[in-house]
């Protein structure tokens, strides 16, 4: 919440503000590189969201993760793998704002021109616009598709070396990242107007498209174990981490929470050698014993106060 704004657990303010409190205010402290950062979000029950970086007062509270890249492992994060192909095109397009800075607004501007023409469908269908009015959205839908398309395609290719190879050290072999489709034409779109005026929808460009989690052929969505899940989400995560600093030449912050439960001891000193290299990581366990290395820092935490 603090370096993002908003909770991977809730998007709802009133289930992150203390019972009987009427708000919640989170504030951290620390450096970005050598400058200093200071961040605070305010949570109100009666009130939007309020998030002030180094003294500024920020349009909203998730331009945070904008300016400051945060990258989390949660236990339910496994619908990455396993759940619908929405949620890893969510995942990938994220991840391309974080590592294409510059393409960070294509998918944003895509989703909405893909709006526009499904509005023009439904005026066609129901007898209020013509096809004439059509053409330009589908050109500007096919045209931002292919960009889209194509950046995705970069932004994997940037994962997939990184992330096969920490996979592999986590035990998940022969571990890949495959784009699964290919981008619209313009003709693509004229060829199946009939169909998508009736249903009021674009039925083909990137909105349907996915990302196919593989270990040695094996799609680990339908035929991958709770365990393999995890580790390739972790995977995901450890080598995005990897590539932001390669590229953007500041490491993240990367919060893992209980990342340890299913991984063995040799797994757990891979992880712990992996996340020494470099940036800060935060990781939670239920036990201490449970790490494999001394880390920099414990906190504990306890029924009212943190040692």
């Amino acid at each position: 919440m603090g370096t993002q704004g908003f909770s991977p657990r809730s998007r709802r303010d009133a289930q992150m503000i203390r019972f009987g409190a009427d708000a919640s205010r989170i504030s951290l402290r620390g450096s970005l590189g050598e400058a200093p950062l200071e961040t605070e979000v305010v949570l109100a029950q009666r009130d939007t969201r309020r998030a002030v970086l180094n003294g500024e007062r920020l349009g909203s509270a998730e331009q945070l993760r904008h300016e400051l890249i945060t990258l989390v492992f949660t236990p339910d994060r496994l619908a990455v793998v396993k759940g619908a192909p929405a949620i890893r095109r969510a995942y990938l397009d994220r991840a391309l704002g974080r590592l294409i800075p510059a393409r960070a607004k294509l998918p944003g501007e895509y989703a909405a021109t893909l709006g526009q023409r499904n509005a023009a469908l439904r005026r066609i269908r129901m007898g209020q616009s013509t096809r004439e009015a059509l053409t330009p959205w589908t050109e500007r839908t096919a045209a931002l598709g292919a960009e889209l398309v194509h950046a995705r395609i970069v932004a994997l290719s940037l994962l997939q070396g990184e992330f096969a190879d920490t996979a592999g050290v986590l035990g998940l072999e022969q571990a890949t990242l495959e784009y699964e489709g290919e981008p619209s034409t313009q003709a693509d779109l004229d060829a199946r107007v009939d169909a998508d005026v009736e249903r009021g929808l674009t039925g083909s460009g990137p909105h349907l498209h996915d990302v196919r989690i593989a270990a040695a052929g094996r799609d680990l969505r339908v035929f991958g174990s709770q365990g393999e899940q995890r580790v390739a989400v972790l995977a995901l995560v450890l080598s995005e981490a990897s590539a932001v600093r390669e590229r953007v030449g500041k490491p993240p912050l990367v919060l893992l929470d209980d990342v340890l439960s299913e991984l063995d001891g040799e797994r757990r000193r891979s992880l712990a050698d992996m996340i020494s290299r470099g940036g800060q990581t935060v990781v939670t366990t239920t036990s201490a014993a449970a790490f494999p290395s001394e880390p920099a820092q414990s906190l504990t935490v306890l029924p009212g106060r943190v040692e």
